[in-house]
């Protein structure tokens, strides 16, 4: 005889923000900002980190580097149980005749933390491994490149580093892209791998200089590769300024006044600065959502310089220039993102606009996967902390109207006035009969009155009004 407790949920998981409110807090409170500055001094110590620089030499030059930050992942993963799979991404480049004065490989340091539902839909937090000075073309002159962009590099590190310790349903990837001052070559690279072996990319984060004060988020309207079907759609639907990189922008904006309100993010309605770019830009190219996070106040003194002092003011990217607290503040707001988004479920499939001709908009989708509900009481946008996801074994789907008929049938056949909620339990017990055996005993928890239903449930003109059979 085997025994079986069923509490049927509904078929509407609405993923909040509150769903791991206690573990976002604890993932703030873990991004140690000693951490991020012995990165930082780690990766300004390599000399140079130019594309072009050395690769062979142990302590100077970008294979040095990039050797260095591969052995931090592995590190983190020992940690972890292995739970980060560590590898090079390499890319082979030729000349360009401009920041690419001879054939390269362009290699990047990838470490990914698998989901263990949906191992196939991505979050990616970068940071860029190498550095330039004054001239784009000097890989020998030193370039500590302490806030561009060992800062983004090191925030990435620590977000692996307390990450590592949670477990997601999608998967995350942690990774230092290599290029990046020669023309976006490591992004260009790891966005056609993408592609190449149709990963589902949730979402790009980009992190590029963020040790001033006060963070941007930079995000362009539409996709990239935005189709002509999809421009001419919008004639008509509109959403010119609502694309995915937008929404992302939008979501990380929302989810850093939530939870870090002491931190001002501002949101900027275009791809990057006038002029400039980044390694979103090559995942926006191919239409996955990215955005850039950084700084709000620029240092042009010492972005982009040859290290010098000169009229009394001294030029460079040293370590001096870096705010460590800072850095700590915006690797917290990835560290959550990265999280949120790690815990989130798929999106519902096939939706569109529908019922053009009434006075409100209706949202179709397809009915087999996520829909709205009028059900009250289970499931519901709060999961009650004392849940334990690890003793639930499935879920059960059950529709409005058979949880309703149901509800129905349990006060006329049973004598049992009973909500909502319990005829869609007992509906659920229907649907899975198939999986037990006549000796089997089956619990189920009825655990709602049926007061509450008079006017709804039990009333045959609410019923007729939402479509729903009265017998």
């Amino acid at each position: 005889m085997r025994l079986f407790f069923l509490s049927i949920l509904f078929s509407f998981y609405s993923f909040t923000q509150t769903t791991q409110h206690d573990e976002i807090f604890d993932i703030i409170s873990k991004i140690d900002a000693e951490n991020i500055k012995k990165d930082i001094i780690t990766l300004s110590s390599f000399g140079t980190r130019h594309t072009l620089s050395d690769t062979l030499s142990n302590s100077r030059g970008i294979g040095a580097a990039r050797r260095w930050i591969k052995k931090e992942f592995e590190s983190i993963s020992n940690n972890c149980a292995n739970c980060l799979d560590v590898k090079y991404q390499k890319n082979y480049f030729q000349a360009d005749g401009r920041r690419l004065t001879r054939n390269v490989w362009i290699n990047n340091v990838m470490a990914i933390q698998w989901g263990q539902k949906y191992p196939n839909r991505f979050v990616i937090m970068s940071g860029d491994i190498d550095s330039r000075v004054s001239d784009p073309n000097d890989f020998k002159s030193d370039s500590p490149g302490a806030n561009d962009n060992a800062s983004g590099m090191a925030g990435t590190i620590e977000a692996a580093r307390v990450l590592s310790k949670y477990k997601f349903d999608n998967t995350i990837m942690y990774v230092g892209l290599s290029g990046e001052e020669q023309g976006l070559y490591g992004g260009k690279g790891l966005a056609e791998y993408a592609k190449e072996n149709n990963w589902e990319i949730i979402g790009f984060l980009n992190n590029d200089m963020i040790g001033n004060i006060e963070g941007r988020i930079f995000s362009e309207p539409v996709p990239g590769n935005e189709s002509e079907g999809s421009r001419s759609s919008r004639r008509f639907f509109g959403g010119e300024i609502d694309g995915n990189s937008r929404q992302l922008a939008r979501f990380i904006h929302n989810a850093t006044k939530t939870y870090i309100p002491d931190l001002k993010p501002n949101l900027i309605y275009r791809l990057d600065r006038f002029g400039r770019g980044g390694h979103h830009r090559p995942f926006n190219d191919l239409g996955y959502a990215g955005v850039r996070i950084m700084e709000s106040n620029e240092n042009y003194n010492r972005q982009h310089q040859d290290i010098r002092v000169e009229n009394g003011i001294k030029y460079g990217d040293v370590i001096e220039g870096v705010n460590f607290d800072y850095a700590k503040k915006l690797t917290q707001v990835n560290a959550i993102c990265l999280a949120l988004l790690g815990w989130s479920p798929p999106p519902p499939t096939g939706l569109r606009i529908g019922g053009i001709v009434e006075p409100s908009t209706k949202f179709i989708w397809n009915k087999n996967e996520i829909y709205p509900y009028i059900t009250e009481g289970i499931g519901e946008d709060i999961i009650p902390a004392n849940v334990n996801f690890d003793l639930i074994d499935a879920f059960e789907k059950v529709t409005d109207e058979d949880a309703a008929i149901y509800t129905r049938r349990l006060a006329k056949e049973e004598g049992i006035f009973a909500g909502n909620s319990c005829g869609a339990a007992v509906r659920g017990v229907v649907q899975l009969k198939k999986h037990f055996s006549i000796n089997d005993v089956v619990v189920v928890l009825l655990h709602d009155s049926g007061s509450r239903y008079v006017g709804k449930i039990y009333n045959d003109d609410w019923m007729k009004d939402n479509g729903f059979k009265t017998n």
